[in-house]
C-alpha cells in the first residue's frame, strides 16, 4: 500500500508538471504567458514551503518517539514502546519519502516556467 502512495503522488505529480506545460506552450502571447508562469510560480513556491516546513514536523514526531521510549513502566511497557516506535518510524519515512516527491517536481515545475518567462 506504500508503493501504491508513491505512485499516485508521482504520478499526480506529474500530471501537474504536464498541466503546467502545455499550459504554457499554449498561450502564444508573452504577457499571458508571463502571468500564468507567475501564478503558478506563487503556487509551487506556496507549496515547496509547505512540503520543507513537513521536515520540522517529522523532527518533531522523531522527538516524541524518544519520549515513547523512555516513557512507560511495567510489564507491557517494552511492547509497548516498540509498536509507539516502529509505527511512528514507518509514518515519518513514508512522509519524507512523499515530501521529496513533492519538492522534486515543485523543482521542475519552477525551473519550466522560469524558463518561459525569460525565453520569449
Amino acid at each position: 500500500m506504500i508503493f501504491a502512495s508513491y505512485a499516485y503522488r508521482v504520478l499526480s505529480n506529474f500530471v501537474f508538471l504536464g498541466l503546467v506545460y502545455f499550459t504554457l506552450n499554449l498561450l502564444e502571447r508573452y504577457e499571458q504567458r508571463a502571468r500564468v508562469a507567475i501564478l503558478i510560480l506563487v503556487y509551487a513556491a506556496m507549496h515547496a514551503f509547505s512540503g520543507l516546513r513537513s521536515f520540522y514536523f517529522f523532527q518533531r514526531i522523531e522527538r516524541l518517539r524518544r519520549l515513547a521510549a523512555v516513557a512507560g513502566e511495567g510489564p507491557h511497557a517494552a511492547a509497548s514502546r516498540k509498536q509507539i516506535v516502529g509505527d511512528v518510524t514507518a509514518l515519518r519515512h513514508a512522509g519524507e519519502i512523499k515530501s521529496y516527491i513533492d519538492i522534486f517536481f515543485l523543482a521542475l515545475v519552477i525551473l519550466l516556467c522560469v524558463a518561459k518567462i525569460v525565453a520569449s
